[in-house]
C-alpha cells in the first residue's frame, strides 16, 4: 500500500508539472484509491463476493479567476496529459469568480501528523466467509422468533489519500476501515419485524465479535414485535445515541458555509449566539489515533485543528471550505470534505438513567424520510421506536410521525447522555427533547 501510495504521489507531482506548463496560475491534484474484500452471506449461503481495487486522479486548474475540473483513472503518461490539457481547456469557458482558487498556503498542512489510520487484515476468502456465516448463525439461533434473515456481511478495505497543489504541497496517507453487519427478520403471530446491527472500526482487531452483532441484530428485531400507534400529542422525546448523531447532523447542515453564503439556513448571523442550552459543548479532535473521522487536513490540503464548535451553548465557528470563506469574508476553517470527530458533552448519566430522565414519553430508535428544512429549520420525520413510562420501557411503537422546528429543538434539549455511540463522526450519547409534535392515531 505504501508503495502504491509513493507510485501516485509522482503521479500527481507530475500533474501539477504539466499544468503549470499548460499555463495555469494555479492547480490541484487528488487521488484516493480503494482496495478490499466484502462478502455477505445470508441463510447459510454464500450471496456475494466482491473484490475492490479502484480509484481516480481529479485535477482542478485556476486561470485568472476561471476554473476547470477533470479526471482519469488511467495513469499512464499520455492519460494524464490528456486530463490536465482538459481542465485546462474547460477552465477557458468558465465564468471568472473571484472568490474560487487555491487555499492560502499558510493555512495549509504541509507535514501532516500519523494518525495512526492504517490497520491492515490480510484475510482469505474462506475466512471472511467463515465470519459472516458465525455471525449470522448465531443471529438464527438466538430465537424460535427470528424466522428469517436479510444476511451478514464483512467488509475490509484499506487505501489512501494522495493531494498536491502548485503551492508546494505533497501530502498522503493511507487508511483501512472494516465492517460486520447482520440484519434479522423475527416473526410472531402476524407481525414481522427487520432489524439490525453493525460494527466498525479501523482496526480489524476492535470489531464486536460476530456473535454478539448477531445476537445484537436478532434481538433489537425481537423487541420491535407487536409495535403499537400513539396518540397524537406533545411529548417528551428521547432519541438513542445511535439516532441522536442525525439531530447533530442538521446543525452540521445548518452552519455550513454553502448553505450561509447562498442565504439558505435557519442560523444565519448566529455566530456567537446561544443555539443550545448553555450545559452543552460540542468539540472538534481531528487528531484522535485511529478513529473514524480523524484527519490531519482537509481535502484542500488545510490543516485540521482541535477546535469549539459550541461552546456554553452559543456558536463559535461556522464549517467552511476555502470557497465559502472567501464569499463569507472569513478565513477556512478546515472543513472541506466535512467534519472531524465531534465531541458532545454529556449532563444525563447511562441509557437506563437517561429513560428515568424522561420518565414517560416517546424513545425514538428509527427515523424515515427526509422532512428537514434547513432554510427554515421545519423538521417532521416518520419515526419508530418504544413508549416510556416511569422510566421504563412500555411497548414499541411504529408509525408515528414527530415534528417540530429544529431552532426550538436544539434549546429544548435537556439531557445528552454517557451512553455513547462512536461508530460515525459524532461522538454523542442518546439525548432528550423536552417536548416534540407526535402524529399517531
Amino acid at each position: 500500500m505504501i508503495t502504491q501510495m509513493e507510485q501516485v504521489e509522482s503521479r500527481v507531482a507530475d500533474a501539477l508539472a504539466l499544468a503549470k506548463s499548460l499555463g495555469a496560475d494555479g492547480a490541484e491534484v487528488a487521488m484516493s484509491r480503494q482496495q478490499g474484500l466484502s462478502v455477505s452471506t445470508r441463510l447459510g449461503d454464500v450471496e456475494t463476493v466482491e473484490f475492490t481495487n479502484d480509484g481516480a486522479l481529479g485535477i482542478t486548474v485556476y486561470q485568472q479567476g476561471r476554473k476547470g475540473s477533470a479526471s482519469t483513472a488511467d495513469l499512464s503518461e499520455n492519460a494524464l496529459k490528456q486530463a490536465v490539457q482538459a481542465a485546462v481547456n474547460i477552465a477557458k469557458y468558465t465564468s471568472v469568480d473571484d472568490c474560487s482558487g487555491l487555499a492560502d498556503k499558510a493555512l495549509l498542512a504541509m507535514k501532516p501528523e500519523d494518525l495512526d489510520l492504517h490497520h491492515e487484515k490480510v484475510l482469505s476468502t474462506d475466512d471472511a466467509i467463515a465470519i459472516a456465516k458465525e455471525c449470522e448463525d448465531t443471529a438464527l439461533a438466538f430465537d424460535k422468533r427470528i424466522t428469517n434473515s436479510d444476511g451478514a456481511t464483512l467488509a475490509c478495505f484499506e487505501g489512501f489519500k494522495v493531494y498536491g497543489n502548485s503551492h508546494g504541497q505533497l501530502v498522503g496517507y493511507p487508511s483501512s476501515r472494516h465492517s460486520l453487519s447482520c440484519v434479522m427478520i423475527a416473526t410472531e403471530d402476524d407481525d414481522m419485524q427487520r432489524d439490525y446491527a453493525y460494527t466498525v472500526n479501523r482496526d480489524f482487531n476492535l470489531l464486536t465479535a460476530p456473535q454478539q452483532v448477531g445476537q445484537e441484530a436478532s434481538s433489537e428485531a425481537l423487541s420491535r414485535l407487536h409495535a403499537q400507534k400513539l396518540k397524537t400529542g406533545k411529548v417528551p422525546v428521547m432519541f438513542r445515541a445511535d439516532i441522536a448523531n442525525t439531530f447533530f447532523g442538521h446543525f452540521i447542515a445548518a452552519i455550513s458555509g454553502g448553505n450561509l453564503y447562498r442565504k439558505s439556513s435557519f442560523l444565519l448571523d448566529a455566530l456567537g449566539q446561544p443555539i443550545f442550552p448553555d450545559f452543552l459543548h460540542i468539540q472538534e479532535r481531528p487528531h484522535l489515533k485511529k478513529a473514524l473521522a480523524s484527519s490531519a487536513f482537509d481535502s484542500e490540503g488545510v490543516a485540521t485543528i482541535d477546535r469549539d464548535i459550541i461552546k456554553a451553548g452559543a456558536l463559535e465557528t461556522y464549517l467552511l471550505t476555502s470557497y465559502s470563506a472567501r464569499k463569507l469574508g472569513m478565513t477556512t476553517t478546515g472543513h472541506a470534505g466535512g467534519i472531524h470527530n465531534w465531541q458532545v458533552s454529556a449532563n444525563g448519566g447511562d441509557f437506563n438513567q437517561m429513560l428515568k430522565t424522561l420518565g414517560t414519553g416517546l424513545l425514538v430508535t428509527e427515523l424515515m424520510g427526509q422532512g428537514v428544512n434547513i432554510v427554515n429549520g421545519d423538521y417532521s420525520r416518520g419515526a419508530a421506536g418504544f413508549w416510556v413510562e416511569n422510566g421504563e420501557i412500555a411497548y414499541p411503537v411504529s408509525e408515528v410521525t414527530i415534528a417540530g422546528n429544529l431552532a426550538d429543538m436544539f434549546k429544548n434539549l435537556v439531557a445528552v447522555g454517557t451512553d455513547y455511540d462512536v461508530k460515525g463522526s459524532i461522538k454523542t450519547g442518546s439525548i432528550i427533547l423536552d417536548e416534540m409534535q407526535v402524529a399517531g392515531n
